[in-house]
């Protein structure tokens, strides 16, 4: 079972075999922050939330639950919004021959509603398996997690680095906003049931694939000019090295974050790019 706490997660981590005491802790190496930086960027999965939160407890949630969730809602506006946009999705595939689920008849569903909802499952269950990153998928999921959020049966989980360095950033004059494949609506969920409260006035704005995809250099682009500074004038903490690079193309600053379960670097990576593994590794001067 995952921990349900980053804070048990760390207890966990830094604890010997049989002894409770903290493993002592090497001093982490600072980074400093360019002065030209006006604006954090931050990632989400694996960068200000673990990513068995997403991969243990989000991901899970979605497929025990989807379909009851559909059977409940399905006569609703917006699931019935959800449920065009996916099917809008899945022609979309079809007409750039992607690949694309290949729904199977089946003989236990006895009326229409239940085929059209059996389809409809499958049809996610096969994204999700696929990893795919549709909008469409991100916003069933994004409905599908506010609800257990508002009813208290998930809480967002961050690291607790985060909240400390990011209030930090925002009395040092810095903007900080949120880049993620997860839907605006499932950012704003993690961070406002969180497990440390409601974190939303950390953060000025959100963006998601609707600006673009996050391994593509012009999402980077459009993201400046949303808000309104220069490429250069933003610093970009992810995971991800596809996404630091297309960042970098586009002329924005990046970290990259280290955290336990992301995936590994190479000598190469570590080389190439500044690394931390806790926001609190940055400084700022003269950023004001």
């Amino acid at each position: 079972m995952p921990c349900s706490l980053p804070a048990m997660c760390d207890a966990q981590r830094m604890s010997w075999s049989g002894d409770t005491r903290p493993a002592m802790k090497s001093p982490l190496a600072a980074i400093a922050v360019p002065e030209t930086t006006r604006v954090f960027l931050l990632d989400i999965e694996g960068t200000t939330t673990p990513i068995t939160f997403v991969k243990d407890i989000l991901f899970p949630f979605i497929r025990e639950n989807l379909e009851e969730y559909l059977s409940a809602h399905w006569e609703e506006d917006e699931c019935k919004q959800d449920v065009h946009l996916l099917k809008k999705q899945a022609e979309e595939d079809l007409r750039q021959n992607k690949a694309c689920h290949v729904h199977a008849v089946d003989q236990t569903v006895h009326t229409d509603e239940e085929k059209a909802i059996r389809e409809v499952v499958e049809g996610v269950l096969w994204q999700m398996a696929a990893d795919r990153k549709s909008t469409a998928l991100k916003q069933l999921q994004g409905h599908m997690w506010r609800a257990a959020y508002m009813t208290g049966r998930i809480r967002g989980e961050v690291y607790q680095d985060v909240v400390p360095a990011i209030r930090r950033w925002r009395r040092e004059g810095l903007k900080v906003f949120i880049y993620s494949s997860g839907s605006v609506e499932a950012q704003k969920l993690l961070f406002g049931y969180s497990v440390e409260g409601d974190l939303l006035d950390l953060f000025d704005g959100h963006f998601d694939t609707n600006i673009g995809a996050k391994v593509e250099s012009k999402s980077y682009e459009n993201i400046a000019e949303r808000i309104g500074c220069q490429p250069e004038q933003i610093m970009f903490l992810t995971d991800v090295t596809r996404e630091a690079k297309a960042a970098e193309e586009a002329g924005v600053s990046v970290i990259l974050v280290v955290r336990p379960g992301n995936m590994e670097l190479t000598e190469e990576e570590r080389s190439h790019y500044r690394v931390i593994t806790s926001f609190s590794q940055l400084e700022l001067s003269g950023n004001v």
